[in-house]
């Protein structure tokens, strides 16, 4: 059995698949050109965030599952994956606690402007800070939009910090953490705003200009889940006509950003390139969560965390 893996996959998902006697093709890139160039007759793929579409999948005659590495999976279609036998399956439990850790390092990055005046210091404007003071979390009000596994444990943690939490979830009908309220009751509410939604056709690119045009003009917008929550052009408008407060933007659109992109422009947004779940330790939950799929399944078990079902 053949199993094509990334480059920089964590060596615990390694060994566990060479532990199962799997035969590993590593390849340089995520690029599903780049999958197929050197595994066309893979059985299995551990995938990363690069797409993987539908005629790229069609080519594979041999292919049983796709294990993402990560909890969402909508750089490929399950429901047609499935049509062709093959199992899509994700990491839920390894990623929560890093991403809502990161998260929170987000919103403290946003009210205390660190990133900002640390870099205004190497320059020798230590009066920066004077012109750009921050604002404190407790007693301010967080709105978390998407309660999953880490929707809740940011709640939890913000909760813990004084904040006052509003979470809104078509799919939640109790929480002991904090007040659930509808949509745009949270988004006119907050002070920050988290994204933690699944990306559908519902989501796709559904916070923009009517929603910037309720939040408060002091608010800010943290997004750790997927770019295609937001409606980037909207969301640069605001920022640039300081519309909300600021940003916080670890995903986005096209990744990596293009440094053509206007968001480079604006000082008062957070950039970061996807980090949220990278820590050393949830690479390696992932890699083995997502390597621990694969094995189950070429061994003709069935997945633990399947996102379809193949008949």
């Amino acid at each position: 059995m053949k199993v094509v893996v990334p480059k920089n996959l964590s060596q615990a998902g390694k060994d566990y698949l060479l532990t199962h006697h799997f035969d590993l093709i590593t390849v340089p890139d995520d690029r599903q050109e780049t999958i197929l160039k050197y595994g066309q007759d893979a059985n299995g793929i551990i995938l990363m965030t690069d797409p993987f579409d539908n005629e790229t999948l069609k080519q594979f005659p041999n292919l049983k599952i796709i294990a993402r590495h990560g909890v969402g999976f909508d750089n490929v279609d399950p429901t047609f994956a499935a049509k062709q036998g093959v199992v899509v399956t994700i990491t839920p439990t390894a990623n929560a606690a890093t991403v809502a850790e990161t998260t929170l390092a987000e919103i403290f990055d946003l009210s205390k402007n660190l990133t900002r005046v640390s870099h205004e210091m190497r320059l020798g404007n230590f009066a920066y800070k004077t012109t750009h003071m921050g604002f404190d979390l407790n007693g301010k009000t967080l709105g978390v939009m998407g309660y999953g596994r880490i929707g809740r444990i940011v709640a939890q943690k913000a909760e813990a910090l004084g904040m006052k939490v509003l979470i809104f979830d078509p799919f939640i009908k109790n929480s002991q953490v904090g007040k659930l309220v509808d949509r745009d009751s949270l988004i006119s509410q907050a002070d920050i705003i988290t994204l933690h939604l699944v990306v559908n056709e519902q989501t796709t690119h559904s916070f923009g200009k009517r929603e910037f045009s309720l939040m408060k003009k002091t608010a800010s917008l943290v997004n750790l889940g997927r770019g295609a929550l937001i409606d980037e052009t909207a969301l640069i408008k605001a920022l640039a006509e300081h519309q909300i407060r600021a940003a916080a933007l670890d995903v986005f659109d096209a990744e990596p950003l293009p440094l053509s992109s206007a968001f480079y422009q604006l000082d008062n947004v957070l950039l970061t390139p996807h980090i949220a779940s990278n820590t050393k330790e949830c690479m390696e939950r992932m890699a083995v969560d997502s390597a621990s799929e694969v094995v189950r399944v070429l061994s003709g078990k069935k997945a633990k965390w399947a996102v379809n079902q193949v008949e």
